[in-house]
């Protein structure tokens, strides 16, 4: 069975940093393109970042470009998300998730396979 497990979430001032983390289990990590989304409240989930199998090849939207990045440690079966320079706009619910599937420059939700349950991200001005 596959999990998904986010952490890191909290509430941070603006301009602050914060450090999420995603663990997967019962798949095999390394055969996955991994991908973070976020979904603030009254709005659509969004793609934020992903990167690909090796950590080789990442791709952020224009909100997180800059500001955040995406790493992975195959060996710990652990995706990470560091954000820097913190807006009221980050405010979200974020999520971690599989995928076999790279589209450049794209984050499909429906090429995700595995998913997990957030990690709330709050952001106060």
């Amino acid at each position: 069975q596959v999990q998904v497990t986010e952490s890191g979430g909290g509430l941070v001032q603006a301009g602050g940093s914060l450090r999420l983390s995603c663990t997967a289990s019962g798949l095999k990590f390394d055969n996955y393109l991994m991908g973070w989304f976020r979904q603030a409240p009254g709005k659509e989930r969004e793609g934020v970042c992903y990167i690909d199998w090796s950590g080789a090849r990442t791709y952020y939207s224009d909100s997180a470009k800059g500001r955040f990045t995406v790493s992975r440690d195959n060996a710990k079966n652990t995706l990470y998300l560091q954000m820097t320079s913190l807006k009221p706009e980050d405010t979200a619910m974020y999520y971690c998730a599989a995928s076999r599937i790279l589209r450049d420059g794209v984050m499909n939700e429906g090429d995700y396979n595995y998913w997990g349950q957030g990690t709330q991200v709050t952001v106060s001005s």
